[in-house]
């Protein structure tokens, strides 16, 4: 086992210099004060979420249009949505008040290669470009190629 000591002594008396200025600093600071009331929360305003998120109909042309961008431009593929059935909704707020407000919603999409797909997607207040506008993630069962919702769109239900 090394000796730390002999170690820092051939690292010779510039490398330490540094290295001992920064351990007097830590050494000679005071220690922590709790805040004083002007200082408590200054500032520091939490978002205030309404629960005001739309309806699982209001995302559906997001999501065609969004399909076709990434299949289009990643994938390479002239794949698009041509329908949809049997959207509703599959939770709201499914976890404790305070978080990010979202609806869960899932249904049935017809592609134009013929094939009838599920599609998961939800709806989050705030959770647009820069939290301007309700955002939208989704994900078609079979066709997230780079796994972003994990296998089966799994990640994307609540």
């Amino acid at each position: 086992m090394r000796n730390l000591f002999k170690s820092l002594r051939a690292l010779g008396p510039k490398a330490l210099g540094p290295m001992a200025a920064a351990f007097a600093l830590l050494v000679s600071s005071h220690a922590a004060q709790a805040a004083n009331p002007m200082e408590l929360n200054f500032g520091l305003f939490g978002p205030k979420y309404d629960g005001r998120v739309a309806e699982c109909e209001r995302a559906l042309s997001t999501i065609a249009y969004q399909f076709q961008e990434k299949e289009g431009k990643f994938w390479n593929s002239a794949l698009t949505i041509t329908g949809y059935g049997r959207i509703h909704e599959t939770a709201f707020r499914p976890w404790q008040s305070d978080n990010i407000p979202r609806r869960y919603c899932s249904g049935d999409v017809m592609l134009s290669d013929g094939k009838m797909r599920t599609v998961h997607f939800s709806i989050i207040e705030d959770g647009g470009f820069a939290g301007f506008g309700q955002g939208v993630e989704w994900c078609v069962t079979g066709l997230d190629r780079n796994w972003a919702y994990s296998p089966g769109c799994r990640a994307a239900k609540p």
